[in-house]
């Protein structure tokens, strides 16, 4: 074995466990959930990024255990109504926290 297969091998193993540690509790997500709620949360700021209607840099998204928390700053109630319109089109959000506040 090279040396570069050995590292391979060493950071396959730590990698294996470290995910069997890394159980779910009700404050703390499992691996699998935080990858999951990486992928929602770039799929919704895709999501409000790209709808042409919205004029926002303001929102920030934020994802636990499939829900999605929306804050930040809007200029009408119209793009509020969007973006959580977007947000639960997302497959895997399961509830969406509105606290956006308008400008």
């Amino acid at each position: 074995m090279t040396t570069r297969n050995i590292y391979a091998v060493f950071f396959l193993c730590l990698f294996a466990l470290q995910l069997t540690g890394c159980g779910a509790s009700s404050k703390r997500e499992s691996t699998g959930e935080y990858i999951d709620d990486t992928v929602i949360t770039t799929k919704v700021k895709a999501a409000i990024f790209n709808e042409p209607s919205l004029k926002v840099s303001e929102i920030n998204v934020e994802t636990f255990k499939g829900e999605v928390q929306l804050s930040g700053f809007v200029s009408s109630r119209r793009d509020m109504d969007i973006a959580v319109r977007l947000a639960w089109a997302v497959t895997g959000v399961t509830s969406v926290k509105n606290t956006m506040q308008l400008k």
